[in-house]
């Protein structure tokens, strides 16, 4: 049978911030072109084009369906390869079928050196049939572990794009661990799973490395419609020793400064970092260690160090309860959430952090829930009706 190709645009795909035409087809961004101009990082470079919380939606009576792509893949020197990203099918909001794509580019990363090299490689084709053939909501929920160029997406019956269901937006901005790192697939990741719990629509701003009060971001949230809106800081900004408790502060300002610009009643929670065994008392930066034969982190920095303004989990939680406590005084609609509520010390003796930075999917299980219980619950911060 012919399928019947249709074309991939901002109707079908969520989650994204832009596409931009390629050669091949279109790559879904999470950073629009004005802040990825802004920025020199190759880290933030890779971690806003990998497409977490990036979907493709519609609605159909389709049996089959295929998706074109052309993933990038990433190999580490020294380290054990990388699995391929997975691809999950969810029909009328449940897991239905997962599968990933072979082939792509192949970007190989140098930690010693810092060094990047980009091998171009082909599209692959994912493929899903023998589903039911009536009206449903089909999303395909994009790799949080790859670059994922769309090329083609083609069914054997026609596809429309799915009805608005009223569902608010949260947007949110955090780290690796918001990115989704280490979770076995992208419905898996935490944020995600809240969003399922909240029944609320995902915008996800977690980027790898690089949740460091960047200017360019807070204006790419001041920007984006949302009907609610959390910023998730602390981990990268101790694990790069990007800056020292004297800047921290008034960054933290500008940047919430910059989000009420645009959203200035939305509903903005601030978290601070889930535990993290190696940050929580020990200055950055942090440092893979592949000693073992397995990728691990360990903490560089000297407690000592401390004193004279160097950062760790424990300072920016006290310094983030201070900022958000003496802002909410004339901003009601403005929260703290500590990151300890979502997964703790004792979170950690019973799931415990794989690469003593990264949770695996049963801690991101763990933080979704954790979140959806203490955010959306009839008297949290993101509450379907407040008084």
């Amino acid at each position: 049978m012919t399928l019947i190709s249709t074309p991939i645009t901002a109707e079908i795909v969520r989650g994204a911030l832009e596409l931009e035409p390629t050669e091949y087809g279109v790559l879904p961004h999470r950073l629009p072109a004005r802040a990825r101009a802004q920025n020199t990082d190759g880290q933030l470079a890779m971690s806003e084009s990998k497409p977490a919380g990036v979907r493709v939606v519609f609605r159909t009576r389709a049996t089959e369906i295929e998706l074109v792509t052309r993933p990038t893949k990433m190999v580490y020197v020294g380290a054990p390869p990388v699995p391929d990203g997975v691809y999950d099918l969810v029909v009328d909001g449940v897991l239905t079928a997962q599968g990933s794509v072979a082939g792509g580019n192949i970007l190989t990363h140098d930690w010693a050196t810092g060094s990047s090299e980009l091998t171009p490689g082909p599209t692959g084709t994912l493929r899903f049939d023998g589903l039911p053939g009536d009206d449903k909501d089909v999303e395909i929920w994009l790799p949080h572990t790859e670059t994922t160029e769309l090329v083609a997406l083609r069914t054997d019956v026609p596809v429309e794009a799915a009805p608005d269901r009223g569902r608010r937006v949260w947007l949110h901005h955090g780290s690796s661990i918001s990115h989704g790192s280490n979770a076995g697939s992208p419905t898996a990741t935490w944020p995600v799973l809240a969003a399922a719990l909240g029944e609320v629509d995902l915008i996800n701003l977690g980027f790898g490395g690089s949740a460091l009060l960047d200017p360019f971001t807070a204006r790419a949230m001041r920007d984006t419609p949302a009907d609610l809106i959390s910023v998730k800081l602390g981990i990268n900004l101790v694990n790069a020793d990007l800056m020292r408790l004297r800047a921290f502060g008034p960054a933290v300002h500008g940047f919430l400064d910059t989000i009420r610009e645009g959203h200035p009643t939305t509903p903005l929670l601030v978290i601070s970092s889930v535990y993290c065994r190696i940050h929580e008392d020990t200055p950055g930066p942090a440092a893979p260690d592949f000693s073992t034969g397995k990728m691990l982190f360990r903490a560089t920095g000297d407690p000592a160090e401390v004193a004279a303004g160097k950062l760790t989990l424990s300072v920016i939680r006290d310094e983030l309860a201070r900022i958000t406590a003496v802002r909410a005084a004339e901003d009601p609609n403005l929260y703290y959430l500590d990151g300890l509520e979502l997964y703790g010390e004792a979170d950690y003796a019973e799931l415990p952090l794989p690469d003593e930075l990264h949770p695996d999917t049963a801690a991101h299980c763990r933080i979704g829930e954790n979140f959806a219980a203490h955010v959306f619950a009839p008297d949290g911060p993101f509450a379907e009706k407040r008084s």
